[in-house]
Parts: C-alpha cells; sequence; structure tokens
C-alpha cells in the first residue's frame, strides 16, 4: 500500500527554482506583459459596465424595471462569470493561459455587440450571459502569468497595477459611455446596413465592443512564462507541469479554510460596495440631482479614472510598506484599514443635498474601495502552488463575485422597489448598503489576520 497523501500546504510546494527554470524575466519584458493584461483588463470593464449609464433608455425601450435591470448588470454578467471560472481557471492552470486570455476576449467582445442588438429584456439578458462567460477567462490566468514574471518583493505592486484596469475600464466606460450617448442620445432611432433600426443605446453596446479586436492582436505579442513554485515533481520528466487532482485542491482549501474563508468573505463583501456603487450612483445622480446621463458619465468618470486608480496604486504601495516593517499580513491589513476608514463616507454621500457636496464624498469613498483590488490577489499568490494558482484565484473570484457582483446591484434595487416603492429612495437603498457591508468586511477580514501570519511564518520565500 502507498503511503498517504500528507495533503497540500504552503510548505508542500516547491519554492525554489526548479529543474528547467530560468532566472526572472526581464523587468521591462514583464511591465510590458502587465500592460498588456491591464488594457484587456480595461476593455473588460468599459463592456461590463458601460450598462450603468444606460439604465433610464433601457427601462424606457424594454419596459422593465429598476430589478430587471440590476439582473442585467448583475446577476446576468456574474453567473456564469463565476460559476465559468472554476473550470477555466483549472484547464489554465495546465495549458496556455496567453491562448485562453485571448479567446475570452474574442468572446466577450462579440457578446457586447450582441448587446446591441437585443431587442427584448431576455435578449439582452442572454448577451449579458455571454460578456460574463467571455470575462471568466481573463483574471484568473492572468494572476497566474503575472505570478510567474515578477518576484514575491515585486508581485503586490505588479498585481495592483493589472487592477488599476478595473477602474480605468470603468472611468473610460462612463467618460466615454457618457460623450457617446451625448452624441446619440438627440439622433432617435439610426438605421444601420444589415441591422436595421437601432436605439441610441444600442448604437452604444456595438461602439464599445470593437476595441477588444485590437486587444486580441496584442495578445499574440505576449509570451507565455515558465511557471515557478510547482509541485513536487511525481514523475520521471523533471520539467513535466504535473498537474493537481481535484482531490488535492480541495485539500488546500480545506487546510486553509480560515485564510480563505476571511479572505474572501472580507473583500466580497468590499465588492458588493463597489459594484452596487458603480451600478446605481448615474442613476442616483440623475434621479435625486437632476443631472444628465452625459454630465454624470464624464464627473463620475473622471472620479474613478482618477481615485480609483491611485487608490489600486496605493493599495500595493501600503501593503509592501508595512511588510517592510514587518507586518506579514499587510495584504489583508490594508484592506481591512480600508472597509473602516471609508464607512463614513458610504453613508454620507447619498444623503447630502448637494450634488457637489455628494461628488465631493463619493471620491475618497472610490479611492479607499480600490485600495484593496490588487493586494487581495496578491495575498493569495504567495500562499499557493503554481498549479493550483488560477484555480484558487477563480474560487476567491467566484465567491467576490456572486455576492459583490451578483448581489451588489440587485440589493439596492430590491431596497428600493420593495423596502420603499420609491425610485427617488434610491438614495437611502445605497446608504445602507454601504453602512452594513462595510463593518461586515472589516469584521471579516481581522478574523483572519491570525491565520494568515500563521500561514507566511511557515514558508519560505519565494526565488
Amino acid at each position: 500500500m502507498g503511503e498517504a497523501d500528507p495533503g497540500v500546504t504552503p510548505q508542500s510546494f516547491s519554492t525554489q527554482a526548479g529543474a528547467g527554470e530560468t532566472s526572472w524575466p526581464r523587468p521591462t519584458y514583464a511591465w510590458y506583459v502587465v500592460g498588456i493584461l491591464t488594457i484587456a483588463y480595461t476593455v473588460s470593464f468599459i463592456d461590463r459596465q458601460i450598462v450603468a449609464l444606460l439604465v433610464e433608455p433601457i427601462r424606457r425601450d424594454l419596459q422593465i424595471s429598476d430589478t430587471q435591470i440590476s439582473l442585467l448588470q448583475g446577476f446576468a454578467f456574474a453567473i456564469f462569470y463565476t460559476v465559468m471560472g472554476l473550470p477555466i481557471a483549472r484547464f489554465a492552470d495546465r495549458h496556455s493561459r496567453r491562448a485562453i486570455i485571448a479567446s475570452g476576449i474574442l468572446f466577450w467582445s462579440v457578446m457586447t455587440a450582441a448587446c446591441g442588438l437585443a431587442h427584448n429584456f431576455w435578449q439582452l439578458f442572454g448577451a449579458r450571459v455571454g460578456v460574463g462567460v467571455g470575462e471568466a477567462a481573463l483574471s484568473p490566468p492572468a494572476y497566474s502569468i503575472i505570478a510567474d514574471y515578477f518576484p514575491p518583493d515585486r508581485l503586490s505592486r505588479a498585481i495592483s497595477f493589472y487592477s488599476m484596469g478595473i477602474y480605468i475600464g470603468a472611468g473610460l466606460a462612463f467618460v466615454v459611455g457618457g460623450v457617446v450617448i451625448h452624441l446619440v442620445e438627440n439622433s432617435g432611432v439610426t438605421t444601420l446596413p444589415l441591422l436595421g433600426q437601432v436605439y441610441p443605446w444600442q448604437v452604444t453596446f456595438l461602439t464599445v465592443a470593437a476595441p477588444g479586436l485590437l486587444v486580441v492582436a496584442l495578445m499574440a505579442t505576449v509570451k507565455e512564462p515558465i511557471r515557478r513554485g510547482l509541485l513536487p515533481k511525481r514523475t520521471s520528466n523533471p520539467t513535466a507541469n504535473v498537474p493537481p487532482t481535484v482531490a488535492q485542491v480541495v485539500t488546500f482549501v480545506g487546510q486553509n479554510r480560515y485564510i480563505l474563508s476571511s479572505h474572501y468573505l472580507g473583500h466580497a463583501f468590499l465588492a458588493l460596495i463597489s459594484y452596487a456603487n458603480f451600478a446605481w450612483i448615474p442613476t442616483f445622480m440623475i434621479r435625486n440631482h437632476g443631472w444628465s446621463a452625459s454630465q454624470v458619465g464624464f464627473v463620475f468618470g473622471l472620479l474613478v479614472l482618477i481615485f480609483g486608480t491611485s487608490g489600486v496604486v496605493t493599495g500595493g504601495w501600503w501593503a509592501d510598506k508595512l511588510r517592510a516593517r514587518g507586518r506579514t499580513d499587510a495584504n489583508m491589513r490594508v484592506s481591512m484599514y480600508a472597509a473602516l476608514i471609508v464607512l463614513p463616507t458610504l453613508v454620507a454621500a447619498p444623503l447630502v443635498t448637494s450634488p457637489v457636496l455628494a461628488m465631493a464624498l463619493i471620491a475618497p469613498g472610490i479611492f479607499l474601495l480600490s485600495v484593496p483590488f490588487g493586494i487581495a490577489p496578491a495575498a493569495l499568490q504567495v500562499v499557493t502552488p503554481n498549479q493550483m494558482r488560477a484555480q484558487i484565484s477563480a474560487l476567491y473570484l467566484f465567491v467576490a463575485n456572486i455576492i459583490g457582483l451578483g448581489l451588489g446591484p440587485t440589493v439596492v434595487a430590491l431596497i428600493t422597489d420593495y423596502g420603499f416603492g420609491d425610485d427617488l429612495a434610491v438614495r437611502y437603498s445605497l446608504a445602507i448598503m454601504g453602512g452594513t457591508a462595510a463593518p461586515l468586511a472589516a469584521i471579516s477580514l481581522a478574523l483572519g489576520l491570525k491565520h494568515y501570519r500563521s500561514s507566511l511564518k511557515q514558508s519560505v520565500d519565494w526565488t
């Protein structure tokens, strides 16, 4: 009878350069790869978030409710984005991550264009599901690629830079979307060759789908890196990439359940706030402060671009500084601090009567909510074997997006529709959601700090 498998812990996988491995890639090319992946992430968020600016015209033309709109923004996208992320990630842990990402970009771009061809709720719902399937092929393989291009002391900054794509994309979705809406909103129904008559919001979807094709071409310039931090070889071929079994992945999750559950839930509550705000702040400004879609798109988009990207970068810098001072739990700790500090702005911003003051409070909220988006996946890479990185990252995205993207927009809509029964009450729904989710995030992250520190004390440094 063979020996029992002791399981997979952060200590049981190789952290040294194995047979066939070379030194780390040139920093200039490594950052070039991060740049291409960031562009891909940016385009994905433009395609994902553009619907937030189109709430009122879609509601009018398709005759649907806030709750149905929230399903298009959240659940329709999240359900297959999260579910498909797991098998795609397992495939990525064994095959070309670059090819998987390129295929996903092509698919979600086509499905974004399909959103512009929808003529009823269910057609638009199906197209949004397709966008989610395509985008599921991006982040888990991207995290894994970046971790093979950068040593641990630079990984937080690299993944934080990639994560800026969230805020660059969301910001551009609002800014560019606002410009497009301004150009087409007064044109009425447009007749396009082969497509027939389309509404202005449909033209917007068709327009933002096009850049994805360029990004597919850029992915051809990205090289698949050598995998590092592999599980111990169980084959006569010392350079073979032996994938872990499903049982090994389950064992790893079970042995690290306190770390992972705290990490996943804490960041999921923060994601819930972010996605709810992305979905409803434009509508809040339109309904409660009388702004036009193009006006709120420009102003809110600039705030997301400036404060979101700077927050992500600050998160990586802040975590690196704390780690240098001996705080090995820096990634988790910084996220916890951000959840506590952001609470007052989340409650106050929707309740003030001045639109200028509302935006002034929204700005630091965007900054603080963006802080964890880069350091959260970085925290997972250093305690996960290479052949499990995409899968553990996909599990993180599964939890974060089921709760954050799947529920965030809908929680606000349900409070508005069924709690208050008044469209103008969206301001109170936003305040209630933020005031509840932020403390839950801080508590969840705080509960995991000790376990995270304990795990890192027992592991060796990456090379």
